[in-house]
This record gives C-alpha cells, structure tokens and sequence, in this order.
C-alpha cells in the first residue's frame, strides 16, 4: 500500500485536522467526537443539519459543511457508522431554538447510531427529526442494509435542505422538502477496481484485471453481477437505464444528472461518462436543466462511477441554485 498515511488509526483524526486547520475562520474541530462544525454554529435564527456516516467518502460529509449546507458532520472510522456518543455530542452542540435535521443514509449501523444518539439527545431536551436517504437503485437489501442503500444522491437532499434552512425554513417544512427531494432521485454505481482503506493496508475485495463490479455499494458491497469489463459507452448505458427506469422519469422530465467518481476516476473519464448519459437521456426527451460532474460521495481510491438522477421542479431547482459555501466548491 502506498498512500499518505501515519498509524491507521490516526488517519481520520489527522485528516480533520488539516480540514479545519486549512479553513480557520469556518470550520471547527472537535477531536473527541471527530467532528466538523461551522464555527457560527449553532445558530438561533435556523434549524441545525447534521450529518455522519464513516469516513472514506470524502468530499462527503465533513468537507460540505459550511454555509448553506451542513452545519456539523460527525463521521466514524473509515467505513464505520459514527458511534451514539458522537451523535448525541454534535446534537447537543447543535442544539438550537429552532431544532436539529438529522440527515442518515439508510445503512443498518448508521441508522442505529443516529437513533440511539437521537433519544438520549432528546431526552436532554434537543428537538430532533431525521431523514432518511435510500436512493441507490442496485439492490433492495445489502451487506450493511435493510432497503436500499443511501448514496451519492444525499448531496441532493443535504444541498436542498441546507438552503432552506439557511432561508429560515422550519423543522418540519425541512424535513418535507428532504423527503420530497429523496423520493425523486435515484442512483446507481459500478465499480473498476477495489479500493484500500488504512487500517486493511490490502483492497477491500478481490476484483480481476478484465473484471467489473456493476451495482456495487461505496463500502465495497456487492452489486447486482460481476463480469467481464465492458467499454464506457455499455457501461453508462445500463447504469442510466437501471436509473431512468426505477422512478421512472418520462419524456418530458427536467432532470439534474451527476456523475460521480468513486475516488479513483480521472475527471476526463467522468465527462465521457457524462457526455453518453447525456445523450441517452435527450433519446429519450428527458431535459438535462442541472449538471454534476466530479467527485462527491467516494469509496476511498476506488476506480469506478454512479449515475444519479434527480426530477427537478420549480422548488427543487431554487434551491439547488441557492449559494452555498464549503470547504470543497463542488455545488
């Protein structure tokens, strides 16, 4: 393994620190509970979102947090779901007049981390709801799920429910507007190679020279089959046809189409990438009215993409076009 990496078990720690060191006036460090917050936050005058999940992912969760996004991020170990003290901590810190979001993708030590924190948060008197993102269409249950599996398509939902809480929205108008924003995206990913998290030193999973993962999770679950690589173009055609067809979006649909990389993909492939789901969606008269193309919700080093897909409308729209400021200007 050849990476930039100390002892394993610092890897998450250390890299917080340079996020926060590198951006003093916005964000906070709080190492005890490996969080990422605004340094404004908690704020009266708006609801607090937070999210978590582990680390490994990157850009999500900790490097979209600022304004107009999330306002804390609390993530575990690489691949691990953040523990109950830590979400409890962050809620607590969070706590503001105007209540807590609670932003989980749906996987299984995820969910049971951000309940437990929940109820002994609320029970120290914070206001609480939770969204639940599951917009990965590869598999109804996984390794790590029951349901479907959150993934690239969060950015969406935290993108849209940062902005209106940064324009004041109430607690259940955000959780309305996630939903709704959850409820019409939807994902699906493939993977090129493996990738190697710290604390394993080797790939996560065994993946051929001439091999392909299509389906496959962001911990490295297995997907809907494995089998001979394919060229770009049949590759980008099943995931945008799995996509398109799920909802399922229709002639005449406006759309926001993301393709993201996993880690490991040069920028220059993910706009091949784009360019051929691009026409696939024009084939078929859905309306491209919002483009994005990079790296959002990673697997480490993993070669590899997702398509996602979002049916926008008036709503939808203004608020993905609202501003936002992070450490990493990816929206």
């Amino acid at each position: 393994m050849k990476k930039f990496v100390n002892a394993p078990k610092d890897f998450v720690p250390e890299m917080l620190k340079g996020l926060a060191l590198a951006n003093p006036d916005t964000l906070k460090y709080v190492p005890e509970y490996n969080l990422i917050m605004r340094t404004d936050a908690p704020n009266p005058d708006k609801v607090s979102v937070m999210q978590g999940s582990g680390s490994g992912h990157e850009p999500a969760h900790v490097m979209i947090v600022g304004k107009g996004m999330l306002d804390a991020a609390c993530p575990g170990d690489v691949f691990s779901a953040p523990p109950m003290d830590y979400v409890l901590e962050t809620s607590k810190l969070l706590a503001s007049p105007k209540g807590v979001l609670h932003i989980v993708n749906n996987y299984t030590g995820d969910r049971m981390g951000f309940d437990m924190g929940r109820e002994m948060a609320e029970a120290d008197g914070v206001t609480i709801k939770t969204l639940i993102v599951d917009d990965d269409v590869a598999v109804s249950d996984s390794t790590y799920t029951v349901g479907r599996r959150g993934v690239a398509g969060n950015f969406f939902v935290i993108k849209a429910v940062g902005a209106a809480s940064e324009a004041g929205a109430e607690l259940d108008e955000l959780v309305r507007i996630g939903e709704k924003v959850n409820s019409v995206t939807r994902t699906m990913g493939m993977a090129l190679t493996s990738c190697t998290p710290p604390a394993k030193g080797s790939p996560l999973f065994d993946l051929g020279a001439d091999e392909m993962e299509i389906g496959v999770g962001i911990h490295g679950e297995p997907g809907r089959r494995r089998e001979k690589l394919a060229d770009a173009n049949t590759i980008i055609d099943e995931l945008t046809e799995a996509v398109v067809t799920d909802l399922p979006y229709e002639r005449g649909d406006n759309v926001a189409l993301m393709i993201n990389g996993l880690g490991g993909t040069p920028i220059s492939e993910l706009y091949l990438a784009y360019g051929r789901a691009h026409e696939q969606l024009a084939g078929r008269g859905i309306t491209v009215g919002r483009s994005y193309v990079g790296e959002y919700c990673t697997s480490l080093d993993m070669a590899g993409a997702s398509v996602t897909l979002v049916r926008l409308d008036d709503e939808i729209t203004s608020l993905l076009a609202a501003p936002a400021e992070v450490a990493v200007r990816i929206f």
